[in-house]
C-alpha cells in the first residue's frame, strides 16, 4: 500500500482503515514513502504494535532519520531482527505526520512537482521544481511556540519537523531527533536567489549556522498563522491550503523497528 503526494480526504482515509491493527499483531511493514509511513503511524500510534519500514518513496525522510537501509534486504532484516524504539508522533490540525509539515513555499514545491519527474529523478525533482519559486514573495507569518509571545516574520515558509536532515546532505533543522519529545521549527526567510544559496551553504554538510535566512526553534505546541492563504503539506502529501497550522506532539507514541547499531539523531 502506498500514498502519493496529493492524496487527501477520503482517499487517505481509506488507506488508514487498512492499517487499523488487529488483536495479537506484533509487527506491521510499511512499504513506501513518508506518506505511506504516516498513514501507518496514524493507525498504530499508541497501540504498542511495532512499525517496520521498507523505504520506497521519493525522499524517505523518516526512514533516513531512523537509519533504515534503503535496499530491500537490509530493510527486511531490520524489520525482522532490529530493535524497537519508541518515537514521537506529531499531529497537524489533527492529522498525523512523521517527518515534516510545512506552510508556504515548501508545500508549493511539493504541489508543483510532477509525479513523472519524481519517478525518474527522485528527490532531485523537488529541487528542480523549487527554482521558479525562489524569487517569490515573502508572507507575514506568525509563529507561537509553547504559548510564548508570538513572533512575526516576513518569511517564505515555516516547516515543523520531527526530523531535520533532507536528501542531499541539507541539515535544515540541526539536532532534530525523533525521540526527544520536541518539535523543531524552521522559519525560512531568504531574500532572492542569493539568499537561498546562502541558506543552502549554511545547511549542507551538517553545518547549519543560524542566521537571518533560517531561524530555528523547539517546542511541543506550535501555532503558525499567515495573513494570506498558503499551500500546506504533511510528509509530501498536499493538504488543503490555509492560513494556519496547529501542531501538537505525542511523545514516544509510536514503536518503530530500527537497526541494532544505529544511533538516532543528527
Amino acid at each position: 500500500m502506498g500514498t502519493e503526494a496529493g492524496e487527501t480526504g477520503p482517499e487517505l482515509s481509506s488507506h488508514l482503515e487498512v492499517y487499523a491493527g488487529q488483536p495479537g499483531d506484533k509487527l506491521v511493514f510499511a512499504v513506501g514513502g513518508d506518506g505511506t509511513v504516516r498513514a501507518c503511524a496514524h493507525a498504530l500510534a499508541g497501540s504498542g504494535i511495532a512499525l517496520a519500514i521498507v523505504p520506497r518513496g521519493t525522499a524517505n525522510l523518516f526512514a533516513r532519520a531512523l537509519g533504515v537501509p534503503s535496499d530491500l534486504a537490509g530493510a527486511l532484516f531490520t524489520g525482522f531482527c532490529g530493535l524497537d524504539l519508541d518515537v514521537d508522533v506529531p499531529d497537524a490540525d489533527g492529522q498525523t505526520f512523521v517527518a515534516m509539515a510545512g506552510l508556504g513555499i515548501d508545500a508549493a514545491v511539493v504541489e508543483g512537482t510532477p509525479k513523472l519527474l519524481k519517478d525518474y529523478l527522485g528527490w532531485l525533482a523537488y529541487a528542480l521544481a523549487a527554482v521558479p519559486h525562489l524569487a517569490g514573495p515573502v508572507h507575514e507569518i506568525t509563529v507561537e511556540v509553547d504559548g510564548a509571545a508570538p513572533m512575526v516574520r516576513d518569511a517564505h515558509c515555516v516547516v515543523v519537523g520531527n526530523v531535520g536532515l533532507l536528501p542531499g546532505g541539507f541539515n535544515l533543522l540541526k539536532g532534530a531527533r525523533v525521540d526527544d519529545g520536541l518539535l523543531d521549527v524552521g522559519v525560512l526567510s531568504p531574500h532572492g536567489v542569493v539568499g537561498w544559496l546562502v541558506l543552502a551553504r549554511r545547511t549542507v554538510g551538517g553545518r547549519n549556522r543560524t542566521g537571518p535566512e533560517l531561524e530555528h526553534f523547539q517546542g511541543s505546541r506550535i501555532e503558525v498563522s499567515s495573513t494570506t492563504e498558503l499551500c500546506r503539506q504533511l510528509d509530501g502529501d498536499v493538504i488543503a491550503p490555509g492560513r494556519s497550522l496547529s501542531v501538537r506532539l505525542r511523545a514516544r507514541a509510536l514503536r518503530v523497528r530500527v537497526p541494532e547499531r544505529h544511533r538516532i539523531g543528527e
